[in-house]
């Protein structure tokens, strides 16, 4: 028995000799390993990545910026069954074990020795938060060593809880989900408190593989390994053998759940992440920022909806341009064929894609995709007459075959009336539009459209476009005219003209719209009818450099701005915000304003970035009186406010705007803007509460037709909008300010009537500017006035 002594003695020598060398070993390799180990001490104030969230100013989220979808939450947010059931899949004896599971380990080390596989893994969740928080994936001894020494920090820095709450909300669940707060809302559109068992379970099974056990790409598989998670759950006591089955007995039913956006404002959104990319560079998407703008989401809608319906519209007037593609289909195919035929179509805009299936004599069968089919009737299809060009469209059609035949791609319109559902063949329309609004007082902008549909076009109309004003112009112009003495009665001749400007190309003849002359005209009614040639003699009696140093009060930069009289006419390039701000100068009683869309920054903590604070109109405040509030500097006088405003408004009651007369209110005014051959078509309009410019017009700049002028084009947009816009808002009334009086005139020559003058009409004027004398037609007919404030008041004839 002496050889069993001995052989006993050498394998304790043996042993006691490899442990000693091992912990040699591990010691060295420690004290090799640790100076290269991070510091544990980031993770007591680890910074998620959280995407940056775009709201309205009401709270509803527009959208979200970044590549993570997170919703970091604190340990006392997270279910207590949602962390039984990620133990049980990942980790049961977590709360046993210093950060390193050596019983865990030895099963492993067994197995790869047993079976040269690697069946059972030894990985911990402390093990997988040293991984995910510092090291790579790359499957190395020294990266696996490094891995359990700084697992073992991490443990002794930091508590069981606070290791778990960086472990389930930095794990990856796939589909762009980190933490089970992203996973709830991607696969459930759930918050974790409103998960039930079998839908926890499913999430707690995803970190072993995302992708092989995600349930949108693998329902199979993912029931497979939920019920292997319940199935733990029931074997560690924490979920009882019947709440076991009964969530067993649940299919899956997880689907994808993106950020939901309850606002649709995309060009807005843009507008952010590009503002907030250049403060922050590539932390905007990550830092977890939350931007409130100034947006009204109710609005919002109001608008795409305005600017869509008046596009929809203006292109039917034009005709139909026939099928976007025709594809060949016998008409026998099923759902999944035609499914397929449709994939890569979206929706643009609200026109949905369809595919003609049936034609009838006056009716046609279509197919918009997942089982879903519609009739569309001859109400729906009766409009559209072949598109010739720009100024003519085909004959009226007579039967479907003539507009649609079966294997045409098209769009369909769909609306509910009081009449119940509509269903008509759309059309992307080829034309664009703006649609911006905003606060006189202060300029945050409440709405903005930038086009038809922004995943169509992500061209920003609203900021982007430099487009002619054309008459809408005329308003600066007026107004340049009032501070050099001019009256809304003043007498322009409206005549035709020929000026040899140096600045133009030759000779140049402009002519009003209409092709007609009028003679003397009084100012108001010249803007009331926007006569083009009355505006012209108007800028050169007042000149050019006054115009320009004039626009410049309303925030247009004179270098930008043509140097010659095609001023007048709003020749010049500018985008629907710039006019937007100036036409807030009219609305809020002469003080210039800067459009402003972020009203605050916030971290997803809720603590305050950056609040704004905008330049606001305080009529009787003074600076130094209002502390931290800015106040707006006064760009015209209340004098020359209330007589534009009092002229523009005559625009809408009796001139080009009449249409917008069906609002039925007295406090809007505006004008009408449109370009030559109609390449644009504006509408800028204004109560004491809101700025709203419309634009419509082709990106290519081509002619939008024979009588598409702005009262034609755009006013409807802008009148769709406002009629809600301004719904329960009260009208304010325009305060005659001091300085002022009304005069009895005669609206032939502009000067006093007399008293028992029959057609006399009133009109208001400057104290200073007010005529005296009774009108003699006989003696002033040529008489040419002066331009200056002193002769102003007299009848001026050019």
């Amino acid at each position: 028995m002496k050889w069993l002594k001995k052989l006993t003695k050498l394998f304790l020598w043996l042993t006691l000799v490899g442990s000693a060398a091992a912990a040699i070993s591990i010691a060295a390799l420690y004290y090799h390993l640790e100076p290269t180990l991070p510091s544990t001490e980031s993770l007591k104030s680890v910074k998620f990545q959280v995407p940056l969230r775009v709201f309205s100013n009401d709270n509803k989220l527009i959208a979200e910026f970044g590549e993570m979808r997170r919703i970091p939450l604190s340990y006392q947010e997270i279910p207590e069954q949602m962390v039984q059931a990620f133990l049980a899949a990942e980790d049961d004896r977590f709360f046993e074990h210093p950060g390193v599971d050596y019983k865990g380990l030895l099963r492993a080390a067994y197995q790869l020795l047993l079976t040269g596989e690697r069946r059972q893994g030894g990985s911990t969740i402390t093990m997988q938060v040293a991984r995910n928080f510092f090291l790579s994936s790359e499957k190395t001894f020294t990266r696996k060593f490094s891995e359990i020494f700084l697992s073992l920090r991490i443990e002794h820095d930091l508590t069981k809880q606070e290791i778990l709450e960086l472990y389930l909300n930095k794990i990856y669940m796939g589909n762009r989900a980190y933490g089970v707060g992203a996973a709830a809302m991607v696969y459930y559109g759930k918050s974790v408190d409103q998960l039930t068992l079998p839908q926890i379970a499913m999430i707690a099974g995803l970190p072993k593989a995302p992708s092989r056990y995600n349930p949108l790409a693998d329902p199979e598989r993912s029931l497979q390994r939920r019920d292997y998670v319940l199935g733990r759950m029931t074997k560690l006591g924490f979920i009882t053998e019947s709440d076991e089955q009964n969530a067993r007995s649940t299919p899956i039913t997880a689907s994808l759940h993106i950020a939901k956006t309850e606002a649709d404002a995309p060009y807005i959104a843009e507008m952010v992440r590009a503002e907030m990319f250049a403060r922050y560079g590539n932390d905007a998407y990550t830092t977890g920022f939350n931007v409130y703008t100034t947006i009204d989401s109710a609005l919002q809608t109001v608008a795409n909806r305005s600017l869509r319906n008046n596009l929809q519209a203006y292109d039917q007037r034009h005709g139909y341009r026939g099928a976007e593609q025709h594809l060949n289909i016998t008409g026998t195919e099923d759902d999944i064929t035609l499914d397929a035929l449709l994939k890569d179509h979206r929706t643009v805009g609200d026109l949905p894609p369809a595919i003609v299936t049936e034609i009838g004599e006056k009716s046609a069968a279509v197919y918009l995709g997942e089982g879903r089919r519609l009739t569309i009737p001859w109400e729906g299809l009766e409009w559209a007459r072949p598109y010739k060009s720009d100024n003519h469209v085909g004959a009226a059609p007579k039967k479907t075959e003539e507009i649609i035949k079966p294997g045409d791609l098209i769009r369909i319109l769909e609306r509910q009336d009081e009449e119940g559902p509509q269903i008509r063949l759309a059309q992307i329309p080829a034309a664009e539009s703006a649609l911006v609004a905003l606060h006189p007082d202060n300029g945050a902008i409440k709405v903005l459209a930038g086009g038809y549909d922004f995943y169509h076009s992500k061209f920003n109309r609203v900021t982007q476009a430099l487009r002619q004003p054309g008459s809408g112009f005329k308003a600066i112009i007026y107004s340049a005219a009032l501070e050099s003495g001019f009256t809304p009665a003043s007498l322009i001749n409206d005549a035709p003209v020929v000026f040899d400007d140096p600045s133009l190309e030759g000779a140049w003849r402009p002519e009003n719209y209409s092709g007609k002359f009028f003679g003397p005209t009084r100012l108001r009614y010249a803007l009331t009818k926007s006569r083009n040639l009355v505006s012209i003699r108007l800028l050169r009696s007042i000149g050019i450099q006054k115009a320009l140093e004039h626009a410049q009060r309303f925030g247009f930069n004179p270098d930008e701005l043509p140097h010659n009289l095609s001023l007048a006419l709003g020749s010049g390039s500018v985008t629907p915000l710039q006019m937007a701000s100036a036409y807030a100068v009219l609305a809020n009683g002469g003080f210039k304003v800067e459009p402003f869309f972020i009203d605050r920054i916030e971290r997803d903590t809720g603590e305050l970035v950056e609040k704004s604070n905008p330049v606001t109109v305080c009529e009787e405040c003074t600076q130094e009186a209002s502390g931290d509030l800015l106040i707006a500097p006064r760009v015209i006088s209340p004098q020359n406010h209330y007589l534009m405003n009092s002229m523009m408004r005559d625009v809408i009651t009796r001139g080009t705007a009449i249409k917008a007369r069906s609002l039925g209110r007295g406090d809007l005014a505006g004008k009408t803007g449109t370009t030559n051959d109609q390449r644009d078509a504006w509408f800028n309009g204004f109560n004491r509460s809101l700025v709203a410019i419309a634009w419509v017009g082709f990106d290519t700049s081509k002619p939008l037709g024979r009588g598409e002028v702005g009262g034609r084009a755009a006013l409807p947009a802008w009148i769709d909008f406002m009629k809600v816009a301004l719904k329960d808002v009260p009208e304010l009334p325009l305060k005659l300010p001091s300085g002022m009086v009304t005069v009895r005139i005669d609206p032939k020559t502009g000067k006093r009537a007399s008293v028992d003058q029959a057609d006399a009409i009133f009109e208001v004027f400057r104290s200073e500017n007010a005529p005296e004398e009774p009108a003699n037609n006989a003696t002033t007919s040529q008489q040419q006035g002066k331009s200056t404030k002193e002769g102003a008041g007299e009848q001026q004839i050019f």
